[in-house]
């Protein structure tokens, strides 16, 4: 009876997401992206509250840790390292993981 009930919660839950993604122009747009599903562009959407804080598109990526990290060594060249994963993770998981499976 408990699994039924937390099923059914389950459900309804799935279906306000995805009123609430069709609602919002934002979302719509996003899920159109291959790979990219309604909880990433929920959870994109609700990071990015307001999109004029950011000055260039590459902050935003910078934000959620999705760009390289600088490795520097004394006089070595400069080389680009992983990702630096600083800044939200809930948003870096979103995006990034999903696609990479």
């Amino acid at each position: 009876m408990v699994l039924l009930e937390t099923h059914h919660t389950a459900r309804m839950l799935e279906a306000q997401r995805n009123k609430t993604v069709g609602r919002d122009e934002l979302c719509r747009r996003f899920c159109r992206i291959p790979g990219v599903g309604p909880v990433a562009a929920l959870t994109y959407k609700a990071a990015i509250d307001h999109p004029a804080h950011f000055a260039k598109s590459k902050t935003v990526g910078a934000q959620f840790g999705l760009t390289p990290r600088r490795e520097q060594s004394g006089t070595s060249v400069d080389k680009d390292g992983h990702i630096s994963r600083v800044g939200d993770g809930e948003v870096r998981t979103a995006l990034y993981e999903p696609p990479a499976r």
